[in-house]
């Protein structure tokens, strides 16, 4: 067979795989100036599979919406964390920094149409992506997106559309698809940026190399390196000027706790090698590994009322926490990553129109926690300063075999595209226990003073385990064209899992072409999100500080199959199920401007939540000194309706290229019902459905003259809601809309060099202050589905060759 043979069998191969999706190689450029004398495409023309098993898709012609985001898209944006990226491109994706919110200060919550992190499918180069080790925010446990280097990525394409049918569990909100790069070529990139109030400053490095191996294929190498300061907008807390009052004989830090990003060093590499073993037969296998390490504040504990640690007692004799901590103490909170994803896979042709191909993942993300500056004071005097809490594993296996078949039928123009296929996944997550100081319940329990390392209880033995699930699946996919105008899609989608059952999920598309250039399109699709290990079996217990007792709480969180928890009316958890329908309109014209309206209903039962906090029954053993606990739950049922809206404008302007592009989102979801905690409790239900902002968009401009480049985004938010986040006595603050200016000047210097400098929020715009929360210090809500930081300068050296 000849290699162009060989080269198209291959792109056809790619658009097979099931959980994994399906990735064109080669793929066109979206939204990118052409300096040769042909017109370059429209967005709507760039090539794409996400979402599609058909070989010859573009973006203009799928029957669900898919974004493509160029690499020249992605370096846009000042930051190597792709959640960053992500949220300045994609309207209806939201991510929050949440300081002092223990690991999620460190893995961050990111939604897309303003669903639960965990119910958005990430893939790499069409293979399913890990999850992260940590359970955020009502117990979501998401992939971490952080883990991905941006430096080595060549474009990203976001599916907006229920995909489970199709990908298997997590793909309610849709899907997002990270190809990586490889072409040949060499790019060394340096960048430097500080926040305006002069703190914050990152230092980044990135590397990447590739080589075409003759004939045979090809190899990528990557390395990227990012070493961050720490932020601080925080006021002194009124306790700590009352407390320096009553003590002016100490020196008492200003401020005492720091709110802000925290410190952070990640190193990240990877490969991506594609390899012809014959006519008919590629190996490819890529990699990715990563190592983090960071540090936060926790909240301060005031030697005069933290009654439970500084208590004084006859069974320490002569032992004072004063004489350590005479100004109190900040706990510092450490986290340490290590994420690593291999896959590795052959496809080939059984005949020119079955095609096959064979994968295997495995996936790999470990947390270790640490704490310093504490004390666990029931251990008086014996008690380190200094503890490991432990480690969460969340490690997973996948294996797949996908087929795709060209079915020629006579009454129709064109092949029926026809895919199956199964898949056998294996999740297991893993806690290891911390020091045995960090949970101990010492001796001076009995007279007050608190157990457990203080800030973060370390994992206890009664908490360590290893916990596995396994699913297996099977799938059918088809595209049928119905002549020139109609094309229709149904899939279908069986998977069991070990641990609660089986699903059968399916989806049906139509595609409309009005003209050549107009289309309406539309879906209706079943979907889930299948519970994880670590959400049915593990318990966790958090500390935080009331903003009106400013007293310490501790909230147990406990597993299903607790018999506490069952005590309290725990049920074994089961599958989320969503329902959803999309509509939408898109058009392209021979004068550069394309786009596409799209209306979607989201409906969800069975979502996955916290229950209420519940009082220990009396009589009931405390060790662990709860002040309330809960469970996982299936809790409650949603709606989610929205609108996205996509418009992109090409022309020559002068001696250049104009590019204008328009992304906007509404989405907005309602609590329907439910039997305990976000249906019931009034503070969960108004978080669930105001918290973010219901509208967010951004207008980019971007002109390339000669040896220039200019770029302007204005990026919008809506209003939205927060609260104290109280034991008891929650109170509400509304936030108003925000408009932030980002600005960018490039020069290529000559073929090989260029700089870029620019600055994001240029006018050093912020929020309202979050006047429920001046208790703590803090003058921003952390909360805030935007940075808080105020403007970011920035500077990037790119060397290519």
């Amino acid at each position: 067979m000849h290699r162009s043979k060989l080269s198209r069998s291959i792109l056809l191969a790619l658009g097979l795989v099931s959980a994994g999706g399906a990735i064109a190689a080669d793929a066109g450029t979206a939204g990118t100036s052409s300096r040769g004398s042909h017109t370059p495409p429209t967005q709507l023309d760039a090539m794409l599979v996400t979402g599609t098993r058909a070989s010859n898709r573009t973006q203009f012609e799928t029957l669900a919406p898919v974004d493509v985001f160029t690499k020249q898209d992605i370096q846009s944006v000042d930051s190597t964390d792709l959640k960053d990226v992500l949220a300045q491109l994609v309207p209806s994706f939201v991510v929050q920094r949440l300081p002092m919110a223990d690991g999620q200060v460190f893995v961050r919550p990111a939604t897309l149409r303003g669903l639960s992190p965990d119910q958005t499918l990430v893939l790499v180069n069409g293979r399913r992506f890990h999850r992260s080790a940590l359970l955020g925010n009502r117990g979501a446990q998401a992939a971490d997106l952080a883990q991905i280097p941006t430096s080595a990525i060549k474009r990203i394409e976001v599916l907006r559309d229920g995909a489970s049918a199709q990908y298997g569990s997590d793909a309610i909100a849709g899907v997002i698809n990270i190809i990586l790069e490889d072409s040949p070529g060499t790019e060394i990139t340096a960048g430097y940026s500080q926040y305006a109030q002069g703190d914050g400053a990152s230092r980044d490095f990135s590397a990447r190399t590739g080589w075409a191996l003759g004939d045979y294929g090809s190899l990528a190498l990557f390395a990227e390196s990012s070493n961050s300061d720490a932020t601080s907008r925080t006021r002194q807390r009124p306790d700590a000027i009352a407390f320096q009052a009553a003590h002016p004989e100490l020196q008492v830090p200003n401020p005492v706790q720091r709110w802000g990003q925290p410190e952070l060093e990640s190193r990240r590499v990877g490969f991506n090698l594609k390899a012809n073993a014959s006519d008919t037969l590629e190996l490819y296998a890529f990699g990715l590994y990563s190592h983090s390490d960071g540090v936060s504040d926790f909240n301060w504990r005031n030697p005069d009322t933290t009654t439970g640690a500084y208590r004084t007692t006859s069974i320490f004799p002569g032992w004072n926490l004063r004489s350590l901590y005479p100004v109190g103490f900040s706990p510092q909170y450490g986290n340490t990553q290590n994420d690593l994803q291999l896959v590795a896979g052959l496809r080939g042709e059984i005949t020119p129109k079955l095609r096959w191909d064979l994968s295997a993942s495995y996936g790999r993300n470990a947390i270790d926690y640490s704490l310093d500056n504490s004390i666990n004071a029931s251990l008086g005097p014996d008690s380190p300063t200094s503890f490991d809490l432990g480690r969460l594993t969340q490690t997973e296996k996948n294996a797949n075999a996908d087929f795709n078949y060209e079915w020629d039928v006579a009454a129709l123009s064109k092949p029926i595209n026809v895919a199956f296929g199964a898949e056998f996944r294996q999740e297991t997550y893993q806690v290891r226990a911390g020091d045995p100081a960090s949970y101990a319940v010492g001796r001076g329990a009995a007279a007050g003073l608190e157990a457990n390392s203080n800030g973060a209880p370390g994992f206890s033995a009664s908490q360590a385990g290893q916990w596995s699930q396994r699913s297996k699946a099977a799938y059918v996919d088809m595209e049928v064209p119905l002549g020139e105008r109609w094309s229709i899609g149904a899939a279908g989608r069986y998977e069991d899992f070990s641990s609660f059952g089986s699903t059968v999920d399916g989806k049906l598309s139509a595609r409309f072409a009005i003209t050549p250039d107009v289309a309406l399109r539309g879906t209706l699709s079943t979907g889930f999100r299948a519970p994880t290990p670590a959400q049915l079996n593990t318990t966790s217990t958090t500390q935080g500080l009331d903003t009106r007792t400013l007293q310490i709480f501790t909230s147990g969180r406990l597993s299903p199959s607790d018999p506490l928890a069952q005590l309290l009316g725990a049920k074994p958890l089961t599958p989320e199920e969503s329902r959803t329908a999309s509509l939408g309109l898109t058009w392209r014209t021979d004068m550069g401007l394309s786009g596409s309206v799209d209306v979607y209903r989201i409906t969800l039962s069975d979502r996955f939540s916290q229950s209420a906090s519940f009082a220990i029954p009396a009589g009931t053993p405390n060790p662990l000194g709860y002040t309330s606990v809960n469970y996982f739950t299936n809790d409650f049922d949603t709606t989610t309706t929205g609108v996205d809206v996509v418009g992109n404008y090409l022309r020559d302007l002068g001696a250049g290229r104009m590019t204008l592009t328009l992304a906007y989102n509404y989405n907005q979801t309602r609590v329907d019902n439910g039997s305990t905690s976000v249906a019931t409790n009034e503070t969960q239900r108004v978080l669930f459905e105001d918290r973010l902002p219901e509208h967010k968009g951004s207008f980019t401009g971007s002109w390339d003259v000669g040896a220039w480049s200019l770029m302007a985004r204005v990026r919008y938010y809506g209003k939205w809601t927060d609260s104290t986040g109280n034991a008891t006595g929650d109170i509400y603050q509304q936030f108003g809309a925000m408009t932030f200016l980002d600005l960018a000047v490039g020069y290529r210097i000559n073929e090989h060099h260029s700089l870029r400098v620019g600055a994001d929020n240029v006018f050093d715009r912020y929020p309202d202050e979050a006047t429920f929360q001046a208790s703590r210090g803090l003058i921003y809500s952390r909360n805030a589905p935007y940075d808080t930081d105020g403007a970011n300068v920035y500077a990037q050296y790119r060397l290519t060759f």
